[in-house]
């Protein structure tokens, strides 16, 4: 069984990104944790197992998958599993986490992280995968929600509701959102708040953060943009109903200064721990 109070708080940290390589290392002191996309060490060039090596030996990482699909019908890509189990035993993180969706249908790569229709039909495939996930497995799985473009006319159930049942009936934990879910709430005119009634707080475990863009008449996740004060709210939220023992900012393109990244590190800081904000 999983158990909240065994992971450790790790604090505030910054989705490792090449072009922030270097002020990452010269700013060392206002970051606490680093995330790195699994899928960019798993077939590693000696070069880039080095550099894996360098970041383990100054950082706690928490490796983030893009592709274990875990939503796929006909069960996780094996030797996927098997790459993902040998990175995690390198670095040997308190977690590591995934999405709740799938990435590959019928065998084949579908290059982006697609929902799932909330049915107890979807949960049983997902249920499925992480026993197989957790067989090869023992770091504790922690899991995402997604942005989707679509609701299913055929849910029987909403989002929470559905995520709700598969972090009980897993026993995992929760990487909330918090843009994804702002997001979702303004396209689908849903109220977060509601959401985050719905969700069993105590599963939280990790929080992204980044900003939304406009893009027609609907919000996206482009991981482009300074974090809106909407977003922050929802943050807030979430730190006053649940223990958070990480959050991370994930910035993906369009690279501010370095010290507006940091100014955000310390902005979701201290309403974590409000007792640990850096001078």
């Amino acid at each position: 069984k999983l158990e909240m109070n065994d992971l450790p708080r790790l604090g505030v940290g910054l989705g490792f990104r090449e072009p922030l390589k270097a002020d990452i290392f010269l700013n060392q002191r206002s970051i606490d944790f680093l995330e790195i996309t699994s899928d960019h060490f798993l077939d590693a060039t000696p070069a880039k197992l080095d550099e894996l090596n360098l970041l383990r030996d100054h950082f706690t990482l928490i490796p983030h998958s893009l592709d274990l699909s875990l939503g796929s019908a006909e069960g996780v890509d094996e030797a996927y599993l098997e790459k993902l189990a040998g990175l995690l035993y390198r670095v040997k993180p308190p977690w590591f986490t995934d999405h709740i969706a799938f990435t590959r249908s019928g065998g084949i790569s579908i290059g982006h992280l697609a929902p799932l229709p909330f049915t107890r039909e979807a949960l049983d495939v997902l249920i499925r995968n992480i026993v197989r996930v957790r067989e090869v497995i023992h770091t504790p799985l922690i899991l995402e929600n997604i942005t989707y473009d679509i609701h299913f006319p055929f849910a029987e159930m909403s989002e929470a509701e559905f995520i709700r049942i598969l972090l009980e009936e897993t026993d995992c934990g929760m990487l909330l959102d918090v843009t994804n879910l702002y997001v979702n709430s303004v396209n689908f005119g849903i109220d977060w708040r509601d959401f985050l009634d719905a969700i069993p707080a105590e599963r939280i475990v990790q929080v992204h953060f980044v900003g939304s863009r406009k893009h027609g008449s609907r919000l996206i996740d482009a991981h482009g943009d300074r974090t809106q004060s909407e977003i922050w709210n929802v943050f807030r939220e979430v730190c006053v109903r649940c223990d958070i023992k990480g959050a991370v900012l994930e910035r993906d393109e369009d690279f501010p200064d370095f010290g507006e990244l940091a100014s955000e590190l310390e902005t979701a800081r201290s309403m974590i721990s409000p007792d640990r904000v850096r001078i």
